[in-house]
Parts: structure tokens; sequence; C-alpha cells
């Protein structure tokens, strides 16, 4: 294991014992017109002589360290190791010399590629970053050897590297990296590199221990709510109970009467109070007389709504995806079958909320969060701040968990943070920090969907029409994302249904409620891929078909899904014999480029419940560049939607959330999760995601087995809401 993962500045205040390394500031905006200047000296200092700094990703130092610059948000993902491991592979380092740090806020530099801007999500970190680490990798490796051949005075090509050691065989010379890279630092980067052969790998596909373990092992990993500065204050903020509600009136002084309140502010989410400690802000909250103006806010209950989404699924939306007939198959069909879906509201329930530090000086704004957009953050703190988006500056901290809850266009946790630290003398800093129940009740759901399915079968049992609509709000609508059309996060993993029906319709209905919402761990397909394919599964039964063959069947243009399927069903000894009162159910879905396929086996329990007894999973993400972060990733994918499909729900009464904690939005307990094998496709394809795509399938598999073992299929969630007693 590594004894230090991570590079420890001198000049940076933070908790002991642990100090993060910060490049720098720098970003752009949003997709709007902000620019950056990086800020001067810690960059400089990076690339001095005795660094070799190639490129924005890859130090090379004097004591042989090998540090990669992550441009992503380590958030339990793993990129910090899938990310430095790209790098060790092109280098042919040793991976006892690698380090990961956190990226600098700049746009220019450490865009994803896929968004345009720095932000982390989508399952893009490895596949947007595989040709650019490898390429910063290479380079660094080019020029070692360059600085070996010179100092030497032999031919490059005469000279190799192996496990950090750079060496020449005629010679019998040999220097490690850190030797070599001063005299490296002072040469021209090349042009171009060759990159390696896959079958040449050496550290990718292989177990390779996370450069974070020891780090969150020992306690000194940094997260937000590790930092500790002079002076340091702490914020909690009263937020309205109805989402669109505003501050009529407040009267603190029973608040400000608590020993130790330092503040009580109003500022553009509620009110804040700022005290000594985060104890003492939360019991001055709790003591805030606050008068609401609930006259634009969201009044409806849960009930109310869903009756709404019935009567909108009867007429037809917009077209996401349009085949052949859908109704005139339908009309000629010997049998159709019809059934609606419905999804709750969900929470991200990460394990760390959210939680940041602000600190606003005459020079400006710096900010330390576990930033998952940090290009939006930059521009929304700089515009909370008043100040030129050049003058914040982002430290990305660890995050504890996030599934796309720190990943929000309106930045609302730093935003507060930024804002209470302006209501306070400069140079105050801020520890803004969310309770478990701000978390819960915070909004930025998961929307709550209706999904309305008709199918139809001819006289031979084939499947002739698909017919599926889908009801619920934007994730996009007034974000820079929005486009014109559906909402791709919608209808995503529906309108792209893998399964060849001639006539097929999708569509759907975006609808207006005043509850915001937000992706969640594999967003479109949280609930498209329950509902198509724990419908799929119905219409096979009713046409006698065996649910693995009649997928099979309908997969011959899609040869990745059948290979998942295939895998995963050999595995599980599907078709063998289960004991009485035991059951399987398989599931398959593409998300974010990868393939994944579930089968869920589960028995009936004493009392009438069900257990989840097993699970087997088959994924195929293009080269697997750690297979041990795979594992986890589908581990806890699992764990993930099991939550969700078992417990997981937000309901309104009037527009209040009724959830707050843990004890009434409850999780998966460690002793309610199955057994999990993972199984692998070897690929040779250009790796894609695995941070998302392990949660879409489980839901539905465990719903199959449901539906074989009762007959009954599972349509609203969680399955306690459809009587099931998991």
């Amino acid at each position: 294991m590594n004894k230090s993962v991570f590079a420890l500045p001198q000049d940076q205040t933070v908790s002991e014992p642990s100090r993060r390394n910060v490049l720098g500031a720098g970003a752009a905006g949003l997709l709007l017109a902000f620019s950056w200047t990086p800020m001067g000296s810690r960059m400089a200092r990076a690339a001095a002589p005795a660094v070799l700094a190639p490129n924005a990703f890859v130090r090379v130092a004097p004591d042989n360290t090998v540090t990669v610059i992550i441009k992503h948000l380590e958030m339990g993902q793993g990129v910090y190791t899938g990310l430095s491991a790209i790098v060790a592979e092109e280098l042919d380092a040793d991976w006892s010399q690698m380090r990961a740090e956190s990226a600098p806020a700049d746009v220019k530099l450490y865009a994803n590629l896929a968004f345009g801007m720095q932000g982390t999500g989508g399952s893009t970190a490895v596949a947007n970053s595989w040709d650019q680490l490898r390429k910063a990798g290479a380079t660094a490796r080019a020029m070692l050897v360059n600085a070996a051949a010179q100092m030497w005075k032999v031919p490059a090509n005469e000279i190799a590297v192996k496990n950090g050691v750079v060496s020449h065989a005629v010679s019998g010379k040999t220097a490690t990296f850190g030797v070599l890279a001063q005299r490296a630092a002072t040469l021209t980067p090349p042009a171009d590199v060759q990159l390696k052969d896959p079958r040449a790998f050496t550290l990718l596909g292989r177990e390779l221990p996370r450069l974070d373990n020891e780090g969150k092992t020992t306690g000194t990993a940094i997260f937000a709510l590790d930092i500790v500065q002079p002076g340091m204050v702490y914020a909690a903020v009263a937020h309205p109970p109805r989402f669109g509600g505003v501050v009529k009136s407040v009267d603190d002084k029973v608040a400000k009467g608590v020993k130790g309140v330092i503040a009580v502010t109003q500022i553009s989410s509620g009110v804040a109070v700022v005290a000594d400690s985060f104890w003492t802000a939360m019991k001055a909250r709790d003591a805030l007389q606050i008068e609401w103006d609930d006259s634009k806010a969201e009044k409806r209950s849960t009930p109310q709504i869903f009756a709404e989404y019935r009567k909108i699924a009867e007429s037809p939306g917009q077209s996401a995806r349009k085949e052949g007939d859908v109704a005139a198959a339908l009309k000629g069909a010997a049998k159709t079958i019809t059934t609606d879906f419905e999804f709750p509201y969900l929470a991200h329930a990460p394990m760390e909320p959210l939680d940041a530090v602000a600190r606003i000086n005459a020079d400006g704004v710096e900010v330390w969060a576990g930033c998952q957009f940090q290009t939006v953050d930059q521009g929304n703190a700089a515009k909370a701040a008043g100040v030129p988006v050049d003058k914040v500056r982002i430290h990305t901290l660890l995050a504890g968990g996030s599934f796309g809850r720190r990943a929000n266009f309106a930045s609302d946790f730093v935003v507060e943070a930024v804002e209470v630290a302006k209501a306070l003398p400069q140079g105050t800093p801020v520890k803004l920090i969310w309770t478990r129940e701000d978390d819960i009740k915070g909004g930025r759901y998961r929307p709550m969907y209706l999904h309305r399915f008709a199918a139809g079968l001819d006289a031979k049992g084939e499947l002739v029409a698909w017919q599926h609509r889908i009801v619920g709000q934007s994730i996009m609508k007034g974000t820079p994302f929005a486009g014109p059309g559906v909402d791709a996060t919608t209808v995503e993993g529906a309108s792209n249904l893998p399964y060849a029906v001639a006539n097929l319709s999708v569509e759907a209905h975006t609808t207006d409620v005043g509850v915001p919402v937000l992706w969640w761990r594999s967003v479109g397909s949280t609930h498209t891929a329950y509902a198509t394919e724990v419908f799929f599964d119905m219409v096979a039964r009713a046409a006698g078909k065996d649910p693995l063959e009649a997928r099979r069947a309908m997969l011959k243009d899609h040869p990745r899904h059948r290979a998942v399927l295939d895998l995963a069903a050999e595995k599980a000894g599907w078709g063998t014999k289960l004991p009485e009162g035991k059951a399987r159910g398989i599931a398959v879905a593409e998300s974010f480029g990868s393939y994944v396929a579930q089968v869920a086996e589960i028995s009936r329990t004493a009392n009438g419940g069900i257990r989840i007894d097993r699970v087997v999973c088959a994924v195929d993400c293009g080269i697997a560049v750690t297979p041990d972060v795979i594992r986890a990733q589908m581990e806890g994918g699992i764990g993930y939607g099991l939550s969700a499909i078992l417990k997981g729900e937000v309901t309104l009464k009037d527009g209040i959330v009724e959830q707050g904690n843990f004890n009434n939005y409850d999780v998966l307990r460690i002793n309610e999760m199955p057994k999990v094998e993972v199984h692998i496709v070897p690929s040779a394809e250009k790796p894609t995601g695995v941070g998302e795509p392990g949660v879409p399938p489980i839901g539905p598999a465990v719903a199959n087995a449901i539906l074989s073992l009762t007959g009954k299929a599972p349509t609203k969630l969680p399955l306690t809401a459809s009587g099931v007693s998991a």
C-alpha cells in the first residue's frame, strides 16, 4: 500500500494531520462567457525545473513520485485509482510511485470532454480521459527516455522502462524517474507519442490497491467537514418547509440570545445562523420564529400529483421514438397487455451531507468543498460574492458520496456558504453544513414518474406492438443542458429500447411540479430500465416464453446485450430447478455505454415476505481498467438500487416533505445485502463508465423474480407499495 497518496502543500490552511495540494485556481464559465487567468505561484512551482510537468496531468518529482492531476471529483467511485492507472500504464511506472491530486478549477485545462465544462457525472471519467491520459503518460515516458539517452549518450530506442526504472541493457546503466526528472523537465515535449498496444498492458486489468484506501482508513483523507481554519465559524440554514416558499418575516431575538451565536442573516435560500460551533448554530436555528410566504409554493400531496399524471397519460405525448404503426398493430393484436408503473421521488442521501467552507478576502473568494461541477460552482460563487469569476478559487476535496446531488446548476450548498461569508467581516472562514434532515427534505430529487404501457401479441405469440408513455418532470429544464424536443434524461433507456419490435412508440409528457429535481445515480435508467424490463417479462410470460430466451431472440442486432445476458444466466444457473419458494429473475440494461445483466435469486420468508439471496452480475464496460473498482461499483450499485426499490420514497403532504432521516427514509442494511457475484466480460473496446450502470438492472431483476414466484409483478415502488414485504 502506498505510504502517501496526496501531495502535501506547505501554505494551505487545512486540518491536520493531512494537507491537500491544490495547484492553483482556475476556471471558466458554465457554458457562459466566464474566463479565467491562472493564479500564479503554485502552478509555477509545479512546473519548476526540478519537476517534470510535461502537461496538465502528470508531475514526476525528484523523490520518484508520479502525481496524476485528477480533473474529476473522487466521491468513492475510484477515479483517483482508475485515472492514475491509465497514466502509470503508459509511463511504465511502478504502482507504489503513484499519487493522485484534485485538479484546480480550470475549464481550459480540465474540461470534461463530454460536457464542455469541468465536472463529473454520467459515468464519463474514465471514458473521456482515456486517450487524454494515455497520451499524457506516454509523453512523460518519452521525455524521461530522451533525458536518459542524453545523459548516457546512447540511442533512445535502446532504452527500456519497466516498473519505474529506466535502463540501457548494453551499458548496464539504470536510473529512476526521480533522477531523470530535472533533466527531462528541460526538454520540449514531443508532439506525437506512440501509445501501447493494449495486449502489452501490465497494470491495467490487474488488481491494484486503491490510492484513497489508506487515507480513508486512517482518517487522514480530507473532506470539507475536516477543514479547520483560524477564526472559522459555523453556519446552519433554515429552509422553507415548502418548495417555492420565501421568508416573509423573521423574529430572531431568542436565537441571537443563544450563547455562541455570532450572527443571523437572511440569504437567498432562507435564514442562516452563524455561531462558534455547528451544534450552537443548529440550536439557534431551531429557535428562529420565521413566517414563510407560501403563495408561490408547491402545496400538492403525492396522491394528487399521481392522479394528475394518470390523467395526462391518457393522451399521446411528445414523440421520442416512433417506428411502424403502433395503433394499428395494437388494434389487430390477438392479445394485448397493459399496465402502469409508478415511481416516487428519491433522495440521494450521500453519507456525507452537503457542506462547504468559504472565505472572502480582498483578493477574492476561496471555496473548499467536494465540488462535482467546478465550473458551475465557480461561476455561481462569483455571482453570489459579486466578484469576477477569476477571483474565485475552488479547492476540490474528497466527497463522501454524491450520486449526482453535488452536481446541480444552482450550486446550492456552495452559494449558501459564500452568501454567509459575504455577510461577515472580510476574511472570516465559514463552514456551512446541511444536516441529514436538510438533505432529505432539501429537494433536487430523482423525479417521480408514471409509465403507461400497452403491448400486442399476434396469434403466434410474437411481440408486434409496444407503446410506452412516460409522465414526469424534466431534469434538464432551465439548465444549460436543455434543448429542443424531449428531455433525453426522461426517456433514456426507453427510447433506445434494444428489442426488435416492428411497431414501437415512446412518448413523453413533461409536467410542471414545484419540486426541484435532479439526476440521481443512473438518471433516466433508474426508472426506464425497471419499467421496460419488467413489462418485457410480463409480455414474455403472456406469450408463454422463457424470459431469457425471449430477450435473446429479440436482441439479434445487439451482441453486447446478449453477451452479458448469456454470461449472467450461465453463472446463475438459469434454467436449473430451484427449491420450492425460490425464484429467479433476469434483466439487462445499457447505460452510459456499458452493458449490465443481472440475475436475482429470491426466496419467500416465513412471514410471507421476500428475501433477496443472491445476485449474479455480468458487465461489459470495454477494457477493464481496474477490475476491483469495477466489481466494487457493481456491488455498490446493486446495494444502492436495492435501497431504492425496497425502501426509497419521498412523499409530500400538502407540499411538505414527510421524510427527514434514515428512520423514515430507510436504506438497505448490511444484513439485507445479498451475496453478489460480478463477472467482467473481456473486451478490447475503449473503456466506458461503471459508476452508474450497476443500478438499473437490479430492480427489474428482483421484480421479475417476484413475478416468477407469485405470478404478479410489482408495478408501484417501493416494493412495499405493491404489497411486497421485502
